[in-house]
């Protein structure tokens, strides 16, 4: 296992901090029980490079990947380096229908939170629901050529689009690319073609996967999504496409 160095503690994080993830990694892997009144997690999950454990609220269409590193999230440079463990990659295989722990609804996305939209300072991946309208949505955008199919387009304005959140909430533009697998991190996809040439921040963007889901099951396509406030109508946040209840 591969971890940030102690130089990058300062952006990733120390493994003296105080965080409730943090304390469920540390559960899960040493048995640090965690500090009350925070309850022992759930491990459902287990490997050197990551741990799964329930989401909030607790269902069977919510649920984490954690690092095993201490690792705070999207903004420690670590994550887009080859040493770093594919996670994404590892919460689809998890979260796939067949997996260790499957979502348990019909459409599934994995999503992580900028710096500034999240409460918990410990990277985690949300593997939940997504709408069938998200779903649909995708499809119909990909249909009319309206994504990027290589990694170097992603950031393209033709490649951005409108997806619908929560009825009532309106949209959020994204930049889309498609892709066959996984196997590339994504971390450093979206680094390298979106943040570096256009001279944003990587902590300031979310970072969404859906796999294309269709009536024979998954299409061995996955959608994949950013978004930060620098474009109009954008986000920082997965939590208007992802599905906790």
């Amino acid at each position: 296992m591969t971890c940030p160095p102690v130089s990058l503690q300062a952006l990733c994080g120390s493994p003296t901090d105080d965080d409730p993830l943090w304390h469920d990694v540390q559960y899960c892997t040493q048995g640090i029980v965690p500090p009350p009144p925070q309850l022992k997690p759930d491990c459902l999950a287990m490997t050197p490079n990551y741990i799964i454990v329930h989401g909030a609220p607790r269902n069977t269409h919510n649920y984490l990947t954690l690092p095993t590193c201490r690792i705070t999230g999207i903004e420690c440079p670590f994550l887009h380096t080859d040493a770093a463990p594919n996670y994404w990659h590892e919460a689809w295989e998890n979260a796939r229908s067949g997996g260790n722990v499957p979502v348990q609804s019909p459409y599934l996305g994995l999503g992580i939170n900028s710096q500034g939209a999240r409460r918990l300072q410990q990277l985690h991946i949300h593997m939940a629901a997504v709408r069938e309208s998200t779903q649909r949505r995708l499809q119909q955008l990909e249909a009319d050529g309206r994504m990027a199919t290589q990694p170097s387009a992603w950031a393209d304005p033709a490649n951005q689009a409108p997806v619908s959140g929560p009825p009532g909430q309106g949209d959020r533009v994204y930049r889309i690319l498609r892709l066959p697998n996984l196997r590339d991190n994504l971390f450093t996809l979206l680094y390298q073609n979106v943040v570096r040439p256009n001279a944003l921040n990587m902590a300031d963007q979310t970072l969404i996967v859906v796999p294309k889901i269709t009536s024979t099951g998954f299409a061995g396509t996955f959608y994949v999504l950013n978004s930060d406030t620098s474009i109009h109508d954008g986000t920082s946040t997965c939590d208007y496409l992802l599905v906790y209840r």
